[in-house]
């Protein structure tokens, strides 16, 4: 392409194209930018449409207003249009001031400069621009990190619907365990990304269940030694279901450990308490709180006093000590209910 400067320039500077039939002018820019940033150039609008093909998207794109064949303002709306995310700066002399307001009045133009411009104007402007750019796009991942996010809701909640259909003892369970959870971790410290692994590890803890056949879940009797094994596979079916999420979003981890003990009894890897991480720990007591407190194919529910009495009893050896101190708290000091509603489900 005309005055097109060579691919190879440096990574991670701000891409600039410089439009203008003023072969001088683009020298004296390029004198004064090239230092800071990644220059393209093009001699007429439609060299500059060439270079956004081949090689854009760019930072900012400046462009003189009379050239000859296609003008700047024709070239920017048609940029505005193509790449929207691209700052337009018009430079244009004082007889065509109306023009370069209206320009920037139907937003095809970020900023315009009046010709001959500073060079330090040309610069600020520059510059200017490119915070604008970094804005842009900031609030478009950002945009886009919230769409996720009631995405990944969505599914969480479907998948957790779906483990609970399979199970009519189930019901309400996966919300009721995730409730007490995030109240003990709260009273524990948890904040923020914590507390939000914490919430998806809860409301998932059981997905794992999809492997176990249904008539395994809701038989009343005893189960065969074979049956129970197969049900206490399903942290490790969950574990794998989930895994391949981010390494720093422990969620997988979390549900893989959710029946591990502080002393190894507990299962699928027969973990001792200082390989379980904090968010299984809290977890395993929410879950043994709601678990004896529901009605079961093969028995009644056992009730909220034998339930914390069976924490109480086994605090520091199958469960977490502070996590057992904090839920008998919650219970028998500040008024906490199964089932209480939370804010954050």
């Amino acid at each position: 392409m005309p005055g097109q400067t060579p691919l190879c320039a440096e990574r991670g500077k701000p891409r600039i194209l410089l439009v203008d039939d003023d072969q001088n002018l683009l020298d004296s820019f390029r004198r004064l930018l090239k230092d800071d940033f990644d220059l393209f150039t093009a001699e007429s609008g439609q060299d500059a449409l060439g270079v956004l093909a081949a090689c854009g998207p760019f930072t900012v794109i400046i462009s003189d207003l009379k050239m000859p064949g296609m003008d700047g303002i024709e070239l920017l709306s048609r940029v505005s249009r193509s790449s929207p995310d691209t700052v337009r700066i018009l430079l244009t002399g004082h007889a065509d001031m109306q023009a370069a307001i209206d320009a920037a009045n139907l937003g095809y133009v970020y900023r315009f400069l009046t010709k001959p411009c500073p060079p330090e104007i040309l610069r600020l402007s520059v510059e200017a621009a490119c915070r604008h750019a970094e804005l842009v796009r900031d609030q478009r991942e950002l945009f886009a990190l919230k769409r996720c996010k009631v995405l990944l809701e969505g599914i969480v909640r479907g998948f957790s619907a779906l483990v609970e259909a399979r199970d009519v003892y189930l019901a309400g369970h996966q919300q009721r365990v995730t409730a007490l959870a995030l109240a003990m971790g709260r009273e524990m410290g948890l904040t923020g990304a914590d507390l939000d692994t914490l919430r998806i590890a809860g409301l998932l803890h059981d997905i794992g269940k999809v492997y176990v056949p249904a008539d395994f879940l809701n038989r009343p009797g005893i189960l065969r030694a074979e049956e129970l094994s197969v049900i206490q596979m399903h942290p490790e079916v969950g574990y794998d279901i989930l895994k391949h999420l981010d390494q720093d979003w422990p969620v997988a981890v979390i549900i893989r450990q959710h029946h591990e003990r502080m002393d190894g009894s507990g299962y699928p890897q027969a973990l001792l308490g200082r390989f379980i991480v904090q968010g299984a720990r809290i977890l395993a007591v929410a879950d043994v709180v709601d678990a004896m407190c529901s009605h079961r194919p093969y028995r009644p529910s056992l009730g909220i006093t034998a339930a914390l009495a069976e924490i109480e009893k086994n605090a520091g050896r199958l469960y977490d000590e502070r996590a057992a101190e904090v839920c008998l708290e919650l219970f028998r000091e500040k008024g906490y209910k199964l089932g209480d509603p939370d804010p954050e489900i």
